[in-house]
């Protein structure tokens, strides 16, 4: 079936008038781009409104590692919609539909898979996740086992409980988004007034229950928001697919922030984006199940945060360990500059004597000085070059340019400050102490620089320019 047969054939999903011609088809597109049609604007403002909360809920669940916990409760909430079906059809036949009853059902039962992973995990030496994977499948299974039994009923074929596993979105009225108002507006509310509280428990619950906080009841409270925002989502994306409205949004902001504060909305407006975005593209293509839209669109926004978030995004990393990399190496190159002009010229002693500028180095002496390959060494020169810190050429040898030896000075010196630290306070062996340098020396700091200072000023008076250890070391094999 082509693309415009489609969308001819699922426009009434939606209540759209059906389009006769390629002219209709687009006039549908703008319908929908627009907003124009009653039944579209409903299903938009009830699954955006769900996607915010969950993104909202979601944040805490994700930093609390308990990403799966909004799985298990919709999974466990499928026997609680059976049930309440089976008592109230007993009760009265036609009874079973009503939304309400089937969704206090769906709650009751969610919070008894919350209870059963809960006991198990307290009470057995079963790991959380063990736990999980146990309440999620039993109730599941008991779900299945009570929906067959539905089927068999006289007015079970109509009741329409699938929808619970699969969603549809499409089928929202307006009372239904009430209800998701409230329901949100709820939700929003309570993590409002207990965000300080959350945030804690977050973080680490056992300082939260040292301080006397009421851990307990505070994990309670946020699984109950998990269980309303789960047992809401089940009509718009079905109990297979809910988790993913309260995970992908919180994770993908995490790549743009690492304050709680921002986190929390940048999760909430990517979960109300992500449901807007799948909604409107399943009313464009109405073919497409509402649910499985929305889910596709929000891995969307997450794979977009993924790769170009400003915090931990994939590109932003790269680029950062590139910088860092280019800073490591520029580091090594000068230093080994230094130690090659200043084992190569007599000086007075001073390290103002030591004029850095005028000795050439030959490429195979800084080729020696490291366990370099030629190719990585002509990169750091070539960078060097372009940078302005390194003169001259292969033939003639390199020369510091006077940038370049004021850059190599502070290096080295902040490298033999490290050293002369770790020999005189840490015990660190001479023949060791290079190696340990190396791991601190890209990231000293003018503060801590000034702090090394302090700490050496009442021992050593060679600050300005410290002396090799290395080079002391030899001298002294060498006179013994």
């Amino acid at each position: 079936m082509t693309l415009a047969a489609q969308w001819l054939c699922g426009s009434a999903l939606l209540g759209l008038p059906v389009p006769s011609d390629a002219a209709g088809i687009v006039d549908q597109f703008l319908r929908v781009a627009s907003l124009r049609d009653y039944n579209t604007r409903v299903v938009l403002l009830g699954t955006t409104l769900l996607g915010v909360s969950a993104g909202v809920v979601g944040t805490f669940m994700l930093l609390r590692r308990r990403s799966l916990m909004g799985d298990v409760v919709a999974h466990a909430s499928l026997p609680g919609v059976a049930l309440a079906f089976i008592v109230l059809e007993a009760v009265s036949p036609g009874m079973g539909r009503s939304l309400t009853a089937l969704l206090a059902g769906a709650v009751l039962a969610g919070f008894l898979g919350i209870l059963a992973t809960v006991a198990i995990r307290r009470y057995t030496r079963i790991k959380e996740d063990a736990a999980l994977a146990i309440v999620l499948s039993v109730f599941f299974g008991l779900g299945i086992a009570l929906f067959t039994v539905v089927q068999n009923l006289p007015t079970g074929n109509a009741a329409g409980l699938h929808h619970f596993i699969y969603g549809k979105a499409a089928s929202m009225v307006a009372d239904h988004v009430r209800f998701i108002a409230a329901a949100s507006a709820l939700v929003l509310t309570l993590c409002l007034l207990f965000f300080k509280e959350f945030t804690v428990l977050a973080f680490d619950e056992q300082y939260a229950a040292a301080q006397g906080w009421p851990v307990l009841r505070l994990d309670v409270l946020l699984l109950a928001l998990v269980v309303g925002v789960t047992v809401i989502g089940l009509q718009s994306v079905g109990l297979l697919l809910v988790v993913a409205m309260l995970i992908i949004p919180a994770a993908a902001a995490r790549f743009w922030t690492d304050r709680l504060g921002w986190m929390t909305m940048v999760s909430g407006l990517l979960g109300g984006l992500g449901a807007a975005a799948g909604v409107a593209a399943s009313a464009i293509f109405p073919r497409l199940a509402a649910g499985a839209v929305i889910v596709l669109a929000s891995s969307f926004f997450f794979l977009v945060s993924m790769l170009f978030g400003i915090r931990r995004g994939v590109l932003v990393q790269a680029f950062a360990l590139r910088r860092s990399r280019r800073r490591v190496g520029r580091h090594d190159l000068l230093r080994a500059m230094y130690e090659n002009v200043e084992s190569s010229v007599e000086t007075d002693g001073s390290p103002e004597g030591l004029d850095l500028t005028a000795q050439p180095v030959a490429f195979d002496r800084l080729l020696a000085t490291r366990s370099w390959s030629a190719a990585r060494v002509r990169r750091l020169l070539a960078a060097a070059q372009r940078e302005g810190l390194v003169t001259g050429n292969a033939s003639s040898g390199y020369r510091l340019t006077a940038r370049g030896a004021a850059d190599a000075r502070r290096v080295v010196r902040n490298h033999r400050l490290w050293e002369m630290y770790l020999i005189t306070y840490a015990d660190v062996a001479t023949s060791h102490i290079d190696r340990d340098a190396d791991e601190i020396e890209y990231v000293l700091d003018p503060d801590l620089v000034a702090e090394l200072e302090t700490a050496l000023s009442r021992r050593r008076a060679d600050l300005a320019m410290p002396a090799s250890p290395h080079a002391i070391q030899e001298d002294s094999a060498c006179h013994g």
